[in-house]
């Protein structure tokens, strides 16, 4: 296994780093001021994305980017360490076109779309025109089952009709989101087994019957991009807007987590980093009972312990991001590393964060650093694109399914008092 990006790839992290160097983190304290004072997105963000595109940083996540789409194609394995670099930064990733969900959005368009829903959705998408939002949590159910989906669609005449209740869509707040792909249960369907009863919509955004009910806050943090509750009432969209085949919304659902979660995962870690170097410089700087936090033993053990878990999660990561990338890879292993990662993860973010936090003290738990919506992310992280205990089962089945091919090959390993009476015999 070699998990080292291309020298295109280094190259091209390289260029990011220095491009945020130059561009973003000069603008940093201005977006965070534009945002408070509700004007969003702060308006040289158009420029900056400008600026990105012409230097080549422009829709770096999709590896199947055809030669007259714009931007630059990179397999994951090449992708992952520039999602880390955009992490750092939480806004930075729209600069460079690269923002969840519309990276999910994009890729389930490229594999699905007709060339009518390409011509409307992805082409704008692509461009960096438009933003959009994925629809598939609900309030009223465990959504990480999805088989419990109550938002429902069904056929009438030339028209499809959606009615139901979405939480927690993340971008649907943002102005430029024109777009929603919603998740939905086939409406009387009942016969069909749990997994092939949904089907995914293209809902514009501005459709009749489409209400955006409130942005909900996380932990306290409220995101600009918004993280909304949706209400779909009757809402009414022409046939030609499913997306892909009726009834195999699951199966493209799965195909969208994958990538999304190596993304996720990567800036993830990129925050991490971000905060244990954060920890470092202000154990070193700070002084407490006339030494420097840097000389307190457990001080020491925290900045080593998140270091060592930091550089263990990148390690699973990239592992997973280059099984995506090859052909041959096993599908159950790729969907087990795939949500063992998606917990890695999380785990990770709250554990070095919270480290950094107390090293910080108040100030910690103020906006003046990052740290607290680390934190929040990570936090939410726990929860969100499935709760931990989801992807524990399917690691844990993958698990058993291998002991289940291969039982009775361990019985070697067992001495029984039998075994240790009885004379070895070499053949």
């Amino acid at each position: 296994m070699n998990f080292s990006p291309s020298a295109r790839a280094e190259g091209l992290l390289q260029q990011l780093d220095a491009f945020m160097q130059r561009y973003l983190l000069p603008y940093n304290a201005a977006w965070h001021r534009s945002v408070q004072q509700g004007i969003y997105p702060p308006p040289f963000l158009d420029d900056l994305k400008v600026l990105a595109r012409e230097e080549g940083l422009w829709n770096l996540f999709l590896p199947s980017l055809h030669a007259d789409e714009p931007g630059t194609a990179l397999g994951h394995l090449d992708y992952a360490p520039l999602a880390e670099a955009m992490g750092r930064l939480p806004w930075a990733a729209e600069v460079f076109n690269c923002s969840a969900p519309d990276t999910g959005n994009m890729e389930l368009l490229h594999l699905f779309a007709t060339p009518d829903q390409g011509a409307q959705w992805l082409a704008p998408l692509l461009e960096g025109r438009i933003r959009s939002a994925f629809a598939m949590s609900e309030p009223d159910v465990a959504s990480s089952d999805p088989t419990n989906l109550q938002t429902t669609v069904r056929r009438e005449g030339g028209q499809l009709v959606l009615n139901g209740r979405k939480w927690f869509i993340t971008g649907a707040a943002h102005p430029h989101c024109r777009l929603l792909i919603v998740m939905c249960r086939n409406d009387g369907e009942a016969q069909a087994d749990g997994h092939h009863r949904h089907s995914m919509v293209l809902v514009p955004l501005a459709t009749a019957g489409v209400t955006v009910l409130r942005n909900i806050s996380v932990v306290h943090h409220l995101a600009p991009e918004g993280h909304c509750e949706i209400l779909l009432r009757d809402v009414r969209v022409p046939a030609a807007n499913l997306l892909g085949a009726w009834g195999e919304g699951f199966a493209m659902a799965q195909a969208r987590l994958g990538p999304g979660r190596v993304h996720h995962c990567m800036r993830t870690i990129g925050q991490c980093e971000l905060a244990l170097a954060l920890t470092s410089e202000r154990a070193l700087e700070r002084e407490a009972f006339g030494r420097h936090l840097s000389d307190f033993a457990n001080v020491q053990e925290w900045i080593a312990e998140s270091r060592i878990e930091i550089d263990q999660a990148r390690l699973l990561v990239l592992q997973t991001a280059w099984l995506l990338d090859r052909q041959d890879a096993e599908p159950a292993l790729l969907r087990a590393r795939v949500a063992a990662i998606k917990v890695v993860a999380a785990r990770l973010q709250t554990r070095v964060v919270d480290r950094a936090m107390q090293v910080f003290g108040a100030m910690g738990l103020s906006p003046d650093t990052p740290l607290a919506g680390f934190w929040t992310w990570g936090r939410a992280l726990q929860l969100m694109d499935g709760p931990d205990e989801v992807h524990l089962r399917t690691v844990a089945r993958h698990e058993l399914a291998q002991a289940r091919a291969r039982l009775g090959a361990t019985a070697a390993y067992y001495t029984t008092p039998e075994q240790l009476l009885a004379e070895p015999r070499i053949r």
